[in-house]
């Protein structure tokens, strides 16, 4: 097994260079970002690493090798020629999913089926015997094909890394974990900052603004499907874990509140809040946006209010934009960041963004829209040992 390996942090449109940063604060700087994905080189620890780390990446993959393929032979000789034996075991489960965008071979069943095929044979050679159970760890292949060039991945993550394992309860339009650290990331919003979701329903953006606050690997409540591979040793999973548990700061005072108009949904997000163990970081109370007010200056709003999506429910969100537009008047000194696909947000809310970002919630386009706040005074700020709140450029 090479000592480092080519893999690859895949991202939501338009959160590829969150990523790349949250990579870089981790040390991993031999990196190329393309089209949501960032592929970069590192060593064997890197995947247990990048794994508990990264907070807006959606998996984190293994690169076994790419070609050129126009015809199925081929696909079948490229896959076949790549070293699978360096990865799978005899026994691995190794289940081969696949897409294909704008080339030749764009039948994915058949592109599945070939890839398969190729890896048996392969695997045939390798290990001198001609079935395979496959009752072991499982190993989940992916064959892409973009423009011809066929791309070979095995997913060390398993469930998508914006399951973190808190969130137990799911309220309505729930924001992705993955999402909501970007949007803080994307911000800039530090952790000596005062922080509302006005929004907050099950509780996402101010629990992932905690985790950050405290410096909390976001991957710390759950488990990974490269943690049951042999080539990634236990002790660099124990190492990596034990270095996201002694990088807390469990004393890091915050200034985080969540709002909603809904009980219903803040039970969920004082529940959910418990299970990340940030409860006492986070105040939520029951309010309507109309009534947001804070004492301090220079904090942040960042919400993701309701869309207007479904029939019948534009002119309430258009409210709820008005209503938003009155509370920021009261904070001069804030900065407000709104996540929504309502095309007409700025005309509500009364004022050009300064900036907006077009992000996916989902398969939802939508605009980030950007209000800078008056520079604050220059006071002294903490570094985070690990990426905390990133500072992103486009």
């Amino acid at each position: 097994m090479a000592k480092t390996v080519e893999l690859i942090a895949t991202a939501a449109f338009g959160l590829e260079s969150v990523v790349a940063h949250e990579l870089k604060r981790l040390g991993y700087d031999d990196q190329t970002v393309e089209d949501g994905r960032v592929t970069f080189r590192a060593d064997m620890a890197a995947i247990a690493r990048t794994n508990l780390w990264l907070r807006s990446a959606e998996r984190v993959l293994v690169k076994v090798g790419s070609f050129r393929a126009m015809t199925f032979e081929e696909l079948f000789q490229g896959v076949k020629a790549l070293p699978w034996a360096d990865w799978l075991p005899v026994n691995a489960l190794f289940p081969v999913d696949g897409k294909s965008i704008r080339s030749q071979l764009f039948s994915v069943s058949d592109c599945q089926a070939i890839t398969k095929k190729a890896i048996v044979e392969k695997m045939k050679q390798t290990y001198r015997q001609n079935w395979f159970d496959e009752n072991g760890p499982k190993y989940q292949i992916e064959v892409g094909l973009l423009k011809d060039v066929v791309t070979l991945t095995i997913d060390t993550s398993g469930p998508g890394l914006h399951k973190r394992g808190y969130r137990q309860l799911n309220g309505p339009a729930a924001l992705k974990e993955t999402m909501a650290a970007a949007l803080l990331s994307v911000a800039r919003w530090y952790p000596d900052r005062p922080l509302i979701d006005p929004f907050c329903g099950s509780g996402t953006i101010p629990i992932e603004a905690a985790l950050i606050g405290m410096n909390v690997a976001p991957g710390s409540f759950r488990e990974f499907a490269a943690e049951k591979w042999h080539q990634v040793p236990a002790e660099l999973w124990r190492r990596a874990r034990e270095e996201a548990r002694d990088l807390v700061r469990r004393d890091e005072p915050l200034r985080i509140v969540g709002t909603d108009i809904s009980e219903d949904v803040l039970s969920y997000a004082r529940h959910h809040s418990r299970v990340a163990g940030v409860a006492d970081k986070i105040h939520f109370q029951r309010m309507d946006v109309k009534a947001m007010r804070s004492r301090f200056d220079y904090g942040f709003v960042i919400c993701n209010p309701p869309y207007g999506e479904r029939l019948g429910e534009q002119e309430e969100a258009e409210a709820v934009y008005r209503s938003l537009k009155e509370a920021c008047a009261t904070l001069p000194t804030w900065s407000v960041f709104v996540l929504t696909s309502h095309p007409r947000f700025e005309f509500f809310f009364g004022r050009n963004a300064d900036k907006k970002r077009k992000l996916y919630n989902g398969r939802i386009q939508c605009n980030y829209y950007q209000y800078f706040g008056p520079r604050r005074p220059r006071l002294e700020r903490t570094a985070a040992a690990v990426p905390a709140a990133a500072e992103v450029t486009e």
